[in-house]
C-alpha cells in the first residue's frame, strides 16, 4: 500500500485513482452495515468515477475463503463473525496487507493529527501478530458483560448480585416467580466466554488468563478455572438456565431475554441494536460486570472484557488497496464513527466520536461501566489460536453448560487441546511480552 504524490496529498494520501473499481464484503450481523454504505457515499462523492461493489454475508470464511486462495480477493473485508478467517493465520502465510500507512496518513478531520493519534489504545496493538505490522484494523469497540432489562429487577425489588452467593439466591427468587435466571445462545457458546474469563481473573489474577493465552502447561488446572466452571456450571445444575438454551442461537436467546423469560444474557454492546424490534417499551436495557465469587476475589468487582473488534483486513491480492485504505481511513473520520456508534448501539475505536450524544440506554450503561472499571479491563487474546479458541474451548464450555460434562472433565480436556496447540510446530506461536 505506497503513498503516491498527489497535487493534495492530505486529501488523497494513498493516490487512488478516480477510474479504479473498489469491492467490499461485510459481515452481516448485529452491527448492520449501513455506517460502511454511508462512508461509500462519501468515497463517490471524492472519487465520482470509482464503481463500488458492496456485499454484506454472514459467513466470510465461506465467502472470502475460496477467493483469497485464487487470488481475487475482495479489495476490502470486515473478517467478522462465526464463519471469521483466522486473521493470524492469514498475517503468518503472507496473506494480508501492513495497515501501517493507514494509521500514518493524516486524518480526514484533522490533517495535522494522524488516523493513529484519533484512535483508542489498543486499536494497534490488536492488529499485530508477533511484530510490528498491523494486519488488520478493528473498528468496533465491544464491551462485554451481563445484559438485563433494569426495569424487570426494579418491579420484583432485586438488585443485581456481586457474589456467586447473591447470583444463586436472586436466581431461586426469579425461579418462584416463572423466570429463569439466564439464557445464552448455545449455538455460539462462545459467547460464555465474554463472562467466564473475566469471572477466572477476579477469582484468581489476570496472570491467570495471561498464562492461558501463553499456552502454558497447566495454566487451565488453575484453581480459578474450575472454580469459575463449577459456578457456571451449577446455574445449569440447579435448573437456573433458560430450558432449551443450549439448543437456541443468539437471536433465539436474546429474544427468550427481552420476552422476559430469563434475568441474564452474556453478551455484548451490539444486543441491543440486534433486539430492537423485540425490546418492549421501558425494558431500560443494562449491562454490569460478571458477578465476582467471594470476599476472596483477587480483583475487584468491576473487571470486565472490552476490546477493539470488528476486523476490517486489506487483502495482498486486492486490486484496489489503495482504495481500501481510503476507504477505511473515510470510516475512522468523526462523522462515520458517530453515525456508526449511534446506528449500532455500539462503541467506536474512535476517541470522541460519542461526546455530547444522547445515548440509548444499553450503551449508556455499556460506557458508563467501562468509566467505572478504569484499569480493570482486560482483552485475552483469543484470536491468536482461533480454532482452539472458538472451536474446541468453547465447545467443551457449551457442554459443561448443557450438564453433558463435569467441569472437571472440561477442565482435562481443554487443557489436553491446549497442550496440543503449543506442541503442534504448524501453528505459529504468540506470547504476551
Amino acid at each position: 500500500m505506497a503513498t503516491h504524490a498527489t497535487e493534495n496529498p492530505t486529501d488523497n494520501p494513498f493516490g487512488v485513482r478516480d477510474s479504479d473499481a473498489l469491492e467490499v464484503v461485510v459481515f452481516d450481523g448485529g452491527l448492520g452495515d449501513r455506517y460502511v454504505l454511508d462512508a461509500e457515499d462519501r468515497y463517490r462523492a471524492a472519487y465520482p468515477g470509482a464503481h463500488i461493489t458492496h456485499t454484506a454475508v454472514p459467513d466470510i470464511r465461506a465467502v472470502v475463503g475460496p477467493r483469497l486462495d485464487g487470488d481475487d480477493a475482495p479489495d476490502l473485508v470486515d473478517n467478522t463473525g462465526p464463519g471469521s478467517l483466522p486473521t493470524a493465520a492469514l498475517a503468518s502465510d503472507g496473506r494480508l496487507t501492513d495497515l501501517r500507512p493507514l494509521l500514518e496518513a493524516p486524518s480526514c478531520d484533522d490533517p495535522e493529527r494522524s488516523v493513529g493519534e484519533t484512535l483508542i489504545s489498543g486499536v494497534a496493538a490488536k492488529g499485530r501478530f508477533g511484530g510490528d505490522e498491523v494486519w488488520a484494523l478493528n473498528y468496533a469497540f465491544t464491551a462485554f458483560g451481563i445484559w438485563y432489562s433494569q426495569q424487570l429487577l426494579d418491579e420484583h425489588g432485586w438488585s443485581y448480585p456481586r457474589t456467586w452467593d447473591e447470583m444463586l439466591a436472586l436466581c431461586e427468587e426469579a425461579k418462584r416467580a416463572g423466570i429463569a435466571g439466564f439464557t445464552y445462545p448455545g449455538v455460539h457458546p462462545y459467547y460464555l466466554q465474554w463472562t467466564l474469563y473475566p469471572f477466572i481473573a477476579k477469582i484468581g489474577g489476570t496472570d491467570v488468563l495471561r498464562s492461558i493465552d501463553n499456552l502454558e502447561p497447566n495454566a487451565w488446572r488453575h484453581p480459578a478455572v474450575l472454580a469459575a466452571f463449577e459456578a457456571y456450571h451449577e446455574l445449569a445444575a440447579r435448573g437456573h438456565v433458560l430450558a432449551g438454551s443450549s439448543e437456541l442461537d443468539h437471536i433465539a436467546a436474546q429474544t427468550a431475554w427481552t420476552e422476559g423469560k430469563a434475568l441474564f444474557l452474556p453478551n455484548g454492546t451490539w444486543v441491543e441494536k440486534e433486539t430492537r424490534d423485540t425490546t418492549p417499551p421501558g425494558f431500560r436495557m443494562t449491562v454490569s460486570p460478571p458477578t465476582g465469587l467471594d470476599e476472596h476475589d483477587a480483583l475487584p468487582f468491576g473487571v470486565v472484557w472490552a476490546q477493539v473488534g470488528e476486523a476490517y483486513v486489506i487483502p495482498r491480492s486486492a486490486r484496489n488497496p489503495r482504495g481500501a485504505a481510503e476507504l477505511l481511513r473515510l470510516m475512522l473520520g468523526r462523522r462515520s464513527a458517530r453515525d456508526f456508534a449511534l446506528g449500532s448501539s455500539s462503541l467506536s475505536c474512535v476517541r470522541g466520536a460519542l461526546a455530547g450524544a444522547d445515548l440509548p440506554s444499553g450503551l449508556a450503561s455499556a460506557d458508563a461501566m467501562l468509566a467505572a472499571a478504569g484499569d480493570l479491563v482486560i482483552a485475552p487474546r483469543t484470536d491468536w489460536y482461533q480454532t482452539l479458541n472458538r472451536e474446541v474451548i468453547a465447545g467443551l464450555i457449551g457442554e459443561m453448560m448443557a450438564c453433558r460434562i463435569t467441569p472437571a472433565e472440561a477442565v482435562r480436556r481443554i487443557q489436553q487441546a491446549a497442550d496440543e496447540t503449543a506442541r503442534d510446530p504448524e501453528i505459529k506461536k504468540f506470547r504476551h511480552p
